[in-house]
């Protein structure tokens, strides 16, 4: 299966670094409306057989435009939201907490998935949800499958699943709004990351969690 996690198009609290992870959360601006609007041409030359959006309006209403040009349904699946930021919900993601808030998904990434998020899950938690959404996709038959996400959930679930996707590289590159990250595989066989925002994957090494606190998350 070829699978697009799509971060959704730019919110309020985007624009403001907070760590907005609560359902439902908030729409989008005018920047992100434009982004979300945009996603039919950018994937054009992607069959995408089945779309999938999180349970946060802001993924959905990302999703919409290209439903519509693809005539598709979106199939909205809790198990694709943000990781949940607990105690650090609506603060700065430019600060401690959001370092913090960083350093435990990278932490998941790396392995260490018993830790959990202070007052939210743990990485066996976040990584069972998101891969029973995966499944659904899988056990479909569809040969091309996007699902519209959030930034931390998907750069946490690549760096655990793609093979090629590393904890470095993960925290060192952002994903913008919108950005696309394409993998190929299986739940059974495992992952590759083919892109990156466009960008040929190429693992960054050993070293420990880096990256700024908000950059390509919520």
């Amino acid at each position: 299966m070829r699978l697009l996690l799509v971060r959704h198009g730019q919110t309020p609290t985007n624009v403001d670094y907070l760590l907005d992870t609560g359902v439902p959360g908030p729409g989008l601006t005018d920047l992100g409306r434009r982004q979300a609007a945009a996603l039919p041409q950018a994937l054009a030359g992607e069959d995408i057989a089945a779309l999938y959006a999180s349970t946060l309006v802001r993924t959905q209403l990302t999703a919409a435009p290209l439903a519509a040009a693809r005539g598709l349904e979106v199939l909205v699946r809790d198990g694709l939201r943000e990781v949940s930021a607990g105690d650090m919900e609506m603060l700065p993601g430019l600060s401690e907490a959001g370092e913090r808030y960083m350093r435990t998904v990278f932490a998941w990434a790396d392995g260490d998935t018993d830790l959990r998020m202070p007052g939210g899950e743990t990485g066996t938690e976040f990584l069972a949800r998101y891969d029973a959404v995966v499944a659904e996709a899988a056990a479909s038959g569809a040969g091309t499958v996007a699902m519209v996400s959030h930034g931390a959930a998907i750069r946490a679930w690549a760096a655990a699943r793609a093979h090629n996707v590393d904890v470095p590289f993960a925290a060192a590159h952002r994903l913008e709004n919108t950005g696309v990250v394409v993998l190929e595989g299986t739940p059974g066989d495992g992952w590759k990351a083919l892109t990156w925002a466009g960008a040929t994957v190429v693992p960054a090494g050993e070293g420990g969690p880096t990256g700024r606190a908000l950059d390509g998350t919520a």
